[in-house]
């Protein structure tokens, strides 16, 4: 047992509301902040019909204020409702806290409850979003969104991430689920990697297949025969300078004359985005590497 470091008596009382440990026969104050070890709450299995925690959500990038925002509610410390004067007050406490809030603060909350749709809109993942409004909050910094749309600088930042990630997302994606203008995007976007310095990789062409072939309905046997094309192309170093779509979509239409499947140059290119033109281009190329492995 622990002794008094002032009188050496082991009698030692604990104060479970203030936290102190006294000693019983001086009075001695031996600790002021004990602390408590237990968990927080006694955990409740579903079948006894509560399950209570005092731990909150994680913080968050996605959130305008992190998640660590403060709500003033009607109630005091123990619990009670407030009632007159503590209540008007409160009341007034509420409203200038609610004012007090910059147009930064209402520039990021209107933002962020864009960045969720799109993100949802385009199936990606909780952490390619906390990376979209990471890039946003610097734009933000930055003072980049003065005279700008903040729809589209949003969608830049949320394009900007999919592109950091090598996540497969157009900006023709982009444009669709925003409904804003691809050329607007790509502005915005262009702002952006220059102003924040960012280092985008260059996209995998190969990531780019699977999408395009569902988009066309191409078969799994014809996919795949695809992606061998395209990878034979990049170890013979063809994919140097030229667009990972137009490759994907090329390899796609390629792989559909050799397996029999009929998809016309046409049907690959609206799904992938895009011309004629450009498939008509990469297809002699590729094909010679092909006809030479």
């Amino acid at each position: 047992m622990e002794r008094c470091p002032k009188c050496g008596y082991r009698g030692l009382l604990v104060d479970n509301v203030t936290g102190e440990i006294v000693c019983a026969s001086c009075g001695y104050v031996v600790r002021e902040k004990m602390e408590d070890n237990k968990p927080e709450w006694r955990a409740f299995t579903k079948e006894e019909g509560e399950d209570r925690s005092r731990v909150g959500a994680p913080t968050s990038l996605a959130m305008h204020d992190m998640g660590l925002s403060t709500v003033m509610g009607m109630r005091d410390a123990s619990g009670k409702a407030l009632a007159g004067a503590s209540r008007s007050a409160a009341d007034r406490l509420r409203v200038w806290d609610k004012r007090s809030q910059g147009s930064a603060d209402r520039n990021l909350r209107q933002a962020l409850v864009e960045l969720d749709m799109l993100a949802d809109k385009l199936s990606l993942s909780k952490n390619i979003a906390e990376r979209a409004a990471y890039v946003y909050r610097k734009v933000l910094e930055k003072g980049l969104v003065r005279g700008r749309s903040i729809d589209t600088l949003i969608t830049a930042s949320l394009y900007a991430a999919c592109r950091s990630s090598e996540t497969p997302r157009t900006l023709k994606d982009a444009a669709l689920v925003s409904g804003i203008k691809r050329k607007d995007i790509a502005k915005a976007y262009r702002l952006i990697l220059k102003e924040l310095d960012l280092k985008v990789p260059v996209t995998d062409p190969v990531k780019s297949v699977t999408g395009i072939a569902a988009r066309a309905g191409i078969s799994e046997r014809t996919t795949r025969r695809a992606m061998e094309i395209l990878k034979s192309a990049i170890a013979a170093g063809a994919s140097a300078g030229k667009a990972p779509t137009g490759l994907a979509a090329t390899s796609l239409y390629l792989a559909c004359v050799l397996e029999g499947e009929r998809k016309t140059q046409k049907d690959i290119a609206e799904a992938a985005g895009v011309t004629e033109v450009t498939i008509r281009n990469r297809y002699r190329g590729l094909k010679a590497i092909l006809n030479g492995v």
